[in-house]
């Protein structure tokens, strides 16, 4: 079956930089899309950024262009997403998780990815 195991969240002031690791164990993940989603306090989980099976094509929300790069090291069967220039508002929960091959393919959707990890947890202080 396979799953995603999050880590690399913590404390870190606004202004700060993270960077969270995905790694697949069980299975790889290689040959699909796959992409990160948060959830803050109160919230829905929404989409961050995605990475295409080679890395040669990503994707991101507005909130984070331009500042949180997606990239992926197949040989590591590992996701990353580095995150600069951290707001408060970026607290949340950070999930990764596999695009389904029926989604299109630049699918946002929490219904459009699938075999989750358990999060890793993320807070900007201001």
């Amino acid at each position: 079956q396979g799953q995603l195991v999050e880590s690399g969240g913590g404390l870190v002031q606004a202004g700060g930089s993270l960077r969270l690791s995905c790694a697949a164990s069980g299975r790889t993940f290689s040959g699909y899309t796959m992409g990160w989603f948060r959830q803050a306090p109160g919230k829905e989980r929404t989409f961050v950024a995605a990475i295409n099976w080679s890395g040669g094509r990503t994707y991101y929300a507005d909130s984070v262009k331009g500042r949180f790069t997606v990239s992926r090291d197949n040989a590591k069967n590992t996701m990353y997403l580095q995150m600069n220039s951290l707001k408060p508002e970026g607290t949340a929960v950070y999930y990764c998780a596999v695009r389904v091959v029926s989604a299109g393919p630049y699918a946002t959707r929490e219904e459009d990815f699938g075999s989750w990890g358990q999060g890793t947890r993320v807070t900007v202080s201001s």
